[in-house]
C-alpha cells in the first residue's frame, strides 16, 4: 500500500475533525480541506479499500487502527516542525502551519529523531498544543474553556489558538491575543461581540472567534485580597 500526501492529508484530517468535535462525514472534510465533494468521495473510497477507514451506514468516517497511527505520526511531525520554524528559524507564530502543512509529508523518521533531540517534545507548540492530539473534551478536563463562553467580568491566560485559519491567526496576533497573553473579559454584548482587554487596549471580538481561543481562568480575589 503506497502512503500518498493526498491519504496523509485526509486521515489527518478525520483525527483533526474528531477532536475538535466535529462529526467526520464527507461534507465535513470536504469544508476542513477546502476540496470538491467528489473529491472526498473518491480519497474515502481509497481510504476504505487500503484498510485505513471505516464508513457506517449513516455516513460517518473513522480510522482504523493504522490510519490512526498515520494521522497520529503525521501530526507529531507538523508539531515539531512548527517548533524548529519559531524556535531555531525565528518565523512568526501565525505563519508556521501553513509552511508546516508542506514540510511535514518530507520529514523522514530520522530526521524526526533530530528534531526531537534538539527540541525535545515537552513544550507546546507556537499555537499553544501539547504534543500529539488533544480532544476538546480533554482540554476541559484541564479546565480550559472558550473564549467565547467566559461570563461575566473575569481575567484569563490565553492557552491556544486554532491554528487552521492564517486569517484568524494573523488579526488575533494584530488584537495581542496569542498563547500566553492576559485577557481581561470586560462585557458580553447584546450583538454578539466581546468587549475585551488585552496589553493596555480595549478591543472588541466576535463570538465566531472568541470560540477559536482556549483560555484558563485566572482565580476570583476575594476583596481582601485586592491589591490596595
Amino acid at each position: 500500500m503506497r502512503i500518498t500526501v493526498s491519504k496523509e492529508n485526509y486521515l489527518k484530517a478525520i483525527a483533526e475533525t474528531e477532536a475538535e468535535g466535529e462529526t467526520v462525514i464527507a461534507a465535513t472534510l470536504a469544508r476542513w480541506l477546502d476540496v470538491s465533494a467528489p473529491a472526498v468521495t473518491m480519497a474515502t473510497r481509497r481510504l476504505k479499500r487500503d484498510g485505513l477507514t471505516v464508513v457506517a451506514r449513516d455516513g460517518r468516517i473513522s480510522l482504523t487502527t493504522t490510519g490512526r497511527e498515520i494521522a497520529l505520526r503525521l501530526i507529531r511531525r507538523h508539531y515539531l516542525i512548527e517548533r524548529m520554524l519559531t524556535e531555531v528559524f525565528g518565523m512568526e507564530w501565525y505563519k508556521v502551519h501553513d509552511e508546516a502543512e508542506q514540510l511535514e509529508h518530507a520529514v523522514s523518521a530520522d530526521f524526526e529523531a533530530k528534531l526531537i533531540e534538539k527540541l525535545g517534545d515537552d513544550k507546546n507548540c507556537p499555537h499553544g498544543f501539547a504534543l500529539g492530539l488533544e480532544t476538546k473534551a480533554e482540554r476541559e478536563r484541564r479546565g480550559m474553556l472558550a473564549l467565547s463562553e467566559v461570563a461575566g467580568a473575569r481575567q484569563a491566560t490565553v492557552v491556544s489558538v486554532f491554528e487552521r485559519d492564517r486569517a484568524l491567526l494573523e488579526y488575533l496576533d494584530q488584537l495581542g491575543i496569542r498563547p500566553g497573553a492576559l485577557v481581561d473579559v470586560v462585557a458580553r454584548n447584546v450583538d454578539a461581540t466581546m468587549t475585551l482587554r488585552t496589553g493596555g487596549q480595549t478591543i472588541s471580538l466576535g463570538a465566531g472567534a472568541a470560540a477559536r481561543v482556549w483560555v484558563t481562568l485566572l482565580p476570583v480575589l476575594d476583596p481582601v485580597e485586592q491589591p490596595a
